[in-house]
């Protein structure tokens, strides 16, 4: 759905130029939400910005549902533009206008009749819950209420893509689950493919099918999300999943001052059905070591559950290795931490 080749925008000339992306290859798949993180100044928004080329690459292409929009002059690229949504982190709505007015907009540009343009309007309003609020002004409304309707108005031509630029970060969280539902719900309501960029993991793990880490304006690690979170590659990554994990840094230095001869301290990663399962006690049960939980964690990576358990295995050498074997034999990911 989304291709991009060897993209490349740099700022500025010569000598004095500025590179925000660098030969950056994505590909993104109809139909799923992929999520693009990384730290300020890492060029995501340049990134999805150059997708609809508003802002056009210096060197490179953007393919998007098989058309090549860097080869196409300013009116084919217009239609196709057309079929691109996106939503705005400060929303962008017209603060003169309703809300039925802000909506409405992208179909009174293309000239659509005023009957076809009130039942789509109304349709939009039904699917974001704002039925009740389409004769108020933007003033009137809350962050999460805004963001609504600057979904609607990107739906309204009926979109192969929408594209989220740090659509939740200028809102609370108990808002920005409400929209990341919203979206959720959009994307398999009508397939549409979802591509967002953000600098908050909850967000990633919340929607995303895929996730991209971007740093100095190229991909350091790519991935299902459930691959990316639970077993990072790159430090980028990480950083962005040990700033969600409390006392990371403590909880290092108590595990090397644990670790001794006849102890070994393991991360322990289970993941859908098996994060319910007695899988650690029952093994223990059978290889006579003692544990210790350290820390542990029960979440969901958009609704897949899954869990991460910090242990101190104690007992002799052999039994502690034969554990550690008969927990990798159930398929869970083991990693010896000390």
């Amino acid at each position: 759905m989304i291709e991009l080749k060897q993209l490349t925008k740099s700022y500025g000339k010569k000598n004095k130029a500025t590179t925000a992306l660098s030969k950056l290859n994505l590909t993104v798949n109809k139909g799923e939400i992929f999520g693009v993180i990384g730290h300020s100044g890492a060029g995501k928004s340049t990134l999805i910005r150059c997708i609809n080329l508003l802002e056009r690459p210096t060197s490179g292409e953007v393919w998007v549902n098989g058309a090549n929009l860097t080869s196409m002059g300013k009116g084919e690229l217009q239609q196709h533009r057309r079929k691109i949504g996106m939503i705005f982190q400060h929303f962008n709505l017209l603060s003169s206008a309703t809300v039925y007015d802000n909506i409405a907009f992208p179909l009174t540009l293309v000239h659509t009749p005023k009957a076809a343009i009130d039942k789509k309007v109304n349709e939009l309003l039904a699917l974001v819950g704002l039925e009740d609020h389409k004769n108020k002004y933007p003033s009137q409304l809350s962050g999460g209420q805004k963001q609504r309707v600057g979904i609607a108005r990107a739906l309204a031509n009926d979109p192969d893509v929408l594209l989220c630029d740090e659509a939740t970060s200028a809102l609370d969280p108990q808002t920005t689950d409400s929209i990341l539902k919203l979206l959720l719900d959009i994307n398999r309501k009508f397939n549409l493919t979802i591509m967002l960029i953000t600098h908050e993991m909850h967000v990633i793990q919340s929607v995303c099918d895929r996730v991209a880490v971007i740093h100095a304006g190229g991909i350091v690690e790519e991935g299902p999300v459930t691959e990316v979170f639970l077993k990072p590659k790159h430090q980028v990554t990480r950083e962005f999943i040990n700033r969600e994990s409390t006392g990371a840094e403590a909880l290092k230095l108590a595990l090397s001052s644990l670790s001794s001869g006849s102890s070994r301290q393991v991360k322990i990663t289970f993941l859908g059905s098996q994060t319910y399962d007695s899988l650690l006690s029952q093994i223990v049960r059978e290889t006579g070591v003692n544990f210790a939980i350290l820390q542990g964690t029960i979440s969901t990576i958009k609704e897949v559950p899954y869990g991460q358990l910090l242990v101190s295995f104690e007992g002799d050498a052999a039994s502690i290795d034969r554990t550690i074997t008969l927990l990798r034999e159930r398929n869970l990911d083991v990693e010896v931490m000390y």
